[in-house]
């Protein structure tokens, strides 16, 4: 429904830095020093209290990120891979049109609303489509916990995933599901992308704009359950 229609993606942007950080950093086990401008976003925020001068590994920001939705992660994903979050924002342009998100436009890496900074539900499904053929990735999306390690500057990180879905101890939990991103910003609401795979089929479900997440997920589980019983690979 109204695929084309551009929204504001919220976090659900930090699908695209992760596939381009896996494209682009050859080492995940590299370090990267946090900076003023990463450690300095919004403390009402989602972050994941990085702090200037902290020294961390790549494939930690990436879980910071991904997991606990770590704005500040994200921005420090894109200055180590581009040197500024300008940069990064015109390599997450040409990486999306790339992968034919042609209704998108990217101006930070974290989803933070700009008027300038849109997407829509089926360039959505686009790029979570190409995060998914890495196996990195999926290894991330997958994980329902990780601890980012104590740094020079900071203790050791416990993070749980924001996803309903793929928590057993959750009503909303859905077997099969292999991860995805939330998101939640006023001028968005709560927009969610997510995988699930049974029998070797894999499905992308992708809810933007609802009232609360509870609703994001229970459509997904409609359009999972529709998909899984009413198709099969000939």
């Amino acid at each position: 429904k109204n695929i084309y229609e551009r929204l504001y993606p919220a976090s659900t942007t930090k699908i695209l830095t992760a596939y381009i950080a896996l494209k682009y950093c050859t080492d995940l086990s590299q370090t990267v020093t946090i900076s003023e401008n990463a450690a300095n976003q919004a403390s009402d925020s989602s972050v994941c209290g990085l702090h200037a001068g902290d020294v961390i590994r790549m494939d930690d920001l990436l879980y910071g990120m991904m997991l606990r939705s770590g704005n500040d992660a994200a921005i420090s994903i894109a200055e180590s891979i581009s040197g500024s979050v300008e940069e990064f924002a015109a390599l997450m342009n040409k990486e999306a049109a790339a992968l034919g998100a042609t209704q998108s436009h990217f101006v930070n890496p974290n989803g933070l609303p700009d008027e300038n900074h849109y997407s829509s539900a089926l360039d959505l499904a686009k790029i979570m489509r190409a995060g998914l053929q890495n196996a990195r990735f999926r290894k991330v999306i997958e994980s329902v916990g990780y601890t980012i390690p104590a740094t020079n500057l900071s203790e050791s990180r416990p993070m749980h995933t924001h996803m309903p879905l793929m928590a057993k101890e959750s009503d909303l939990y859905y077997e099969g599901c292999i991860g995805g991103k939330t998101g939640f910003a006023n001028e968005a609401e709560h927009t969610l992308v997510v995988a699930a795979e049974r029998n070797g089929r894999t499905y992308i479900a992708v809810t933007m704009r609802a009232a609360d997440l509870g609703i994001n997920c229970t459509d997904s589980t409609a359009l999972f359950d529709y998909a899984f019983n009413n198709f099969d690979t000939i």
